[in-house]
């Protein structure tokens, strides 16, 4: 064998052994499928380590299970519509869809994104994905439109699906409704103002407001029945400042007694409580705020700015005529969309929603269903369901995305729906075929879908891929559960929320048993790495010209699910240090096995450093298959990297060396015993390191064991369980062997001698197992190179004591 492992050449070969074989195809007549709905990574620009991390532990799993009986449906998807892809392709091209128009825009949209998913599919296929990259969607693909037009016409006829014109959670800046699981809560610093409203009875209202810049929108005040300084304010109106119009005063429970002045201003709107209050009170709807995010014409001299222009604005005039009584700089939580950081906005709008807030109890047990892995994530799920306070919004004034197959009745404004056989359907372009009336009279829907909504859909996108037919996946109720959705515990309220409400809302089923979380990978600021921050230690492309992928992949396994991570270069130099450590201990036994037949029957192992190799392999195999049915990769793994650096080649190996570099002290029987275990337990290693280490596991074996197993692959070879024996005797005499091993060593290393060093003879003294010694006497001079040894039961002069209690050792060179 090479002097060493070369990665980059090497690699290459197990990739082409791998397409050409189709090692990784999917049998789907095989009755024991793991399926698996791996994360479609949305397309907007390039992976980075974060997506490493989290997609090589799903491929771990992933080839753990081909080796152990399961056939492993494993598809691959891409994220491809909605505003990521947008702001994507804006930013690429430098273009818009106001400059070339919304056709146009889709093409560009769509090219980007292909080129995009096939610089995906090289880096993964480096990684060593064992995927099925010939099985793959995007969720813009005609096939997917099909899937997500027919669920929403599917829950329309079940009533879960309804449009309103509703206040709207609405980014200015993306110029798009949003929905609440897109939202997150930033501290950020403002000005909390009390301004002097003016009373029908002549006396002065203060309220304290963060947001002056709605007083035109303000549509009444309102106070706690239980404030008794309000009392008697029922009948009175209130004068809005600097507007000069009056407006309702009301008592609601809602209010904070101890907040501000106690007395609120209902704006449409502030946040989320204005909207309950408008709908409550039935109050009118005063927009201040346009869909470009600056301020109406209502609003007279904000007209045309922006918020913090309009609130500048608003508190000088306030000053100027003298009605602010007190302000003060406070810090407060803002509700922030994801992915423009921009606070977002209240605007009524029609809009699609899905119902969940009467359904949550519905859901809540439907997750205690399914295996969370680790468990306290499903909390996290608990915890965010029933906090819901909106029914899910699916609606998107975007370009690129699902259109919903909806025109309306320009008379009625009914929404009139596509049927099922002419899907995919864009209302822009098409009208409906059964439609009976004058198709003049029919209004397209131009919003587009959600991109969660189709990407809560990946089960039924899977079973379709499964079954490659055109046959609906929402009629046959044969795939879901699927085996494992793995994914990171920052989406647990989007994606897995979303897809579990689908799956409830189709066939009342769980979408898959089992939901394996990850952490996600740290900058070194100790925040989420992400391509909008632009804060990844090193692009994968350039990792892995630096490092072998198998190295990067032993980093990932480190992991421990749904703990967050840093990134470790130290840790991934580790993972190199290993595979020079098996290519050495490989080239080592290749000479002696490279000549060798293994005898398949060969099943006693009378030499005990032999049987007890095998107990080592036996128990490490059993307690790696204990740890993956809890998805413990990472414990499996340190499993395994005692048995292979501690009991394998600092013992194993090292103790059987004498029977190939002195041959004539052993029968042939004695021999073949040990090629018989090197050959065997070696195998078992690699099969072991195989889901964590592909490469250079597939190498060794093709180098050594392709030839006698008969198998293509090393990732086809089935990674047996075994069954609990009586080891007791194996284990206690090893236990003094390796004790006396151990000392011996220690000894010639402190006396600055080689390990071959031979011995003259070697002093055993209070010997209580001097017959199993005995029995054994041939592998510690071997090991040792003790010439001679001699068994004493009174303890000598100047002894040292080694690691079994009872044995006093010394050394005569």
């Amino acid at each position: 064998m090479e002097k060493r492992y070369e990665s980059a050449q090497y690699d290459q070969e197990m990739r082409e052994l791998w397409q050409k074989n189709n090692v990784y195809a999917c049998d789907k007549k095989a009755s024991k499928l793991y399926s698996i709905d791996t994360p479609p990574p949305t397309v907007s620009g390039s992976l980075h380590i974060g997506h490493i991390f989290s997609y090589t532990q799903t491929d771990i799993i992933a080839r753990y299970k081909r080796m152990t009986g399961h056939t492993v449906f494993y598809p691959y998807g891409f994220d491809c519509n909605g505003l990521a892809t947008e702001r994507f392709v804006e930013k690429k091209h430098d273009t818009n869809v106001y400059k070339i128009g919304r056709d146009e825009f889709i093409k560009l949209c769509l090219s980007t994104s292909k080129e995009a998913e096939q610089s995906f599919i090289e880096l993964w296929q480096n990684m060593g994905l064992s995927a099925d990259f010939q099985t793959t969607y995007s969720t813009i693909s005609p096939d997917v439109q099909k899937i997500a037009q027919e669920s929403f016409l599917r829950l329309a006829e079940k009533g879960f699906v309804y449009t309103k014109e509703e206040p709207a959670m609405y980014c200015t800046t993306m110029r798009t409704s949003v929905a609440q699981a897109e939202l997150e809560d930033v501290e950020k610093e403002t000005f909390f103002t009390d301004i002097a409203f003016g009373c029908t009875n002549g006396k002065e209202l203060i309220i304290s407001t963060t947001r002056p810049e709605l007083l035109a929108s303000c549509v009444a005040l309102i106070f706690n029945p239980q404030d008794s300084r309000y009392k008697h304010l029922v009948s009175e109106k209130a004068l809005v400042p600097l507007y000069g119009y009056q407006v309702p005063i009301l008592q609601d429970e809602a209010v904070q007694i101890e907040k501000g002045t106690g007395l609120v201003m209902v704006c449409t709107f502030g946040d989320k409580t204005d909207v309950e209050w408008w709908k409550k009170f039935k109050l009118p709807y005063k927009q201040s705020i346009g869909l470009d995010g600056r301020w109406t014409e209502i609003t007279g001299p904000l007209a045309g700015l922006k918020v913090e222009e309009a609130r500048t604005k608003i508190l000088q005039l306030l000053q100027e005529q003298n009605f602010i009584r007190a302000q003060k700089k406070i810090k407060h939580s803002v509700s922030v969309y994801e992915r423009s950081k921009k606070e977002i906005e209240y605007i009524v709008l029609p809009q699609w929603f899905v119902k969940i807030i009467d359904y949550k109890q519905d859901l809540l047990t439907l997750a205690d269903t399914i295996n969370w892995y680790p468990y306290h994530m499903k909390s996290r799920f608990k915890n965010w369901v029933e906090n819901l306070n909106w029914d899910w919004c699916i609606s998107r004034q975007r370009v690129f995305g699902i259109p919903f197959p909806v025109w309306y009745d320009a008379t009625t404004k009914e929404p009139v729906f596509a049927s099922f056989d002419e899907l995919p359907i864009n209302p822009l372009t098409h009208f409906p075929k059964n439609y009976s009336g004058d198709t003049k009279n029919l209004i397209p829907e131009k919003d587009v879908m959600d991109t969660w909504n189709t990407s809560s859909l990946t089960p039924y996108i899977c079973k379709q891929l499964f079954s490659k037919s055109d046959a609906s996946p929402f009629t046959d109720e044969t795939f879901l559960p699927m085996a494992m959705r793995p994914q990171a515990h920052d989406i647990i309220r989007t994606w897995a929320f979303y897809t579990i409400v689908k799956s409830w809302m189709h066939e009342h089923k769980i979408p898959w048993k089992d939901i394996v979380i990850s952490g996600y990978v740290l900058s070194t600021a100790k925040e989420k790495i992400s391509k909008s921050k632009g804060n990844a230690p090193t692009e994968p492309a350039a990792l892995l010209k630096m490092y072998a992928p198998d190295s990067i992949r032993y980093w990932t396994a480190s992991g421990t699910l749904g703990q967050d991570i840093a990134f470790s270069e130290e840790q991934i130099q580790i993972g190199q240090k290993l595979m020079n450590k098996l290519w050495n201990a490989y080239k080592f036994a290749l000479p002696y096995l490279q000549d060798y037949t293994p005898q398949k029957n060969h099943n006693t192992q009378k030499n005990v450093v032999n049987a007890w190799m095998f107990l080592q392999i036996q128990e490490c195999t059993n307690k790696v298959h204990a740890y993956f049915e809890k998805y413990e990769f990472g414990l499996a793994l340190q499993t395994i990297e005692h048995v292979f650096w501690h009991d394998y080649c600092d013992n194993y190996i090292e103790i059987i060396k004498d029977q190939f570099f002195n041959k004539d002290a052993y029968t042939q029987e004695e021999i073949n015993e040990t090629l018989y275990t090197l050959y065997t337990c070696g195998f078992s290693i690699l099969q072991l390191y195989a889901p964590y280490l592909p490469y250079i596991t597939e190498k060794l074996y093709q180098r050594i064991y392709a030839q006698h197993e008969k198998i293509i692959s090393l990732h086809q070879t089935q990674l047996l369980a075994y069954k609990e024996i009586d080891a007791q005797n194996i284990h206690s005499d090893m236990h003094v062997l390796l004790g006396i091993i151990a000392e011996v060593r220690k000894l010639k290393t402190s006396a600055q001698l080689a390990l071959k060093t031979p011995i003259q003879e070697l002093h055993l003294h209070n010997v209580s197992t001097e017959n199993m010694l005995k029995a054994h006497e041939k592998i510690l001079q071997g090991v040792t190179k003790a010439q001679k040894i001699s068994y004493h039961k009174a303890a000598g002069t100047n002894n040292i004591q080694g690691a079994e209690p009872d044995i006093i050792i010394q050394v005569q060179l």
